[in-house]
């Protein structure tokens, strides 16, 4: 989760959103990914998202049985859908999202029996410090704009 935190660290000096993630597998990061959807002009480029993308590429293969996500964040409904569909085993976040989350903040996509694949979910690791993260930036684009 340390990663995670300092790839949404990354973001956050980018002006994005600071959500960060990376996949694991074997014990060893495989994926990294940040927030970028403002500077790709890409609303699909979540952090969990470019995560998958490294990992598939780096083990040549679109389906990541075996791995691990760590994420800041909650995930998003486009992001649970990628995670299932890459059929990612574990996924562990930090902050709860309100507005958002999928994992029970505002459904549980993840505890829907009828889909195909499910992921054991954690949530909460290291809550504090990524929702502080999350929190700070907004407190500090909020004064940008007053």
């Amino acid at each position: 989760m340390r990663e995670a935190i300092s790839l949404a660290r990354g973001a956050e000096c980018l002006g994005e959103v600071p959500v960060g993630a990376v996949v694991v597998k074997d014990g060893v990061i495989v994926g990294r990914g940040f927030n970028s959807p403002i500077g790709e002009s890409d609303p699909t480029a979540h952090a969990e998202i470019a995560a998958l993308r490294d990992a598939a590429r780096n083990l040549n293969n679109y389906r990541l049985p075996g791995c691990e996500l760590f994420v800041t964040l909650e995930p998003c409904a486009m992001c649970a859908g990628a995670i299932m569909h890459a059929r990612i085993s574990r996924v562990i976040y930090g902050a709860r999202d309100a507005k958002t989350g999928v994992h029970g903040s505002v459904v549980d996509l993840f505890g829907v029996e009828r889909l195909n694949h499910h992921a054991s979910i954690e949530g909460g690791v290291l809550a504090e410090e990524c929702s502080l993260m999350l929190s700070q930036f907004f407190a500090n684009r909020r004064k940008k704009t007053q």
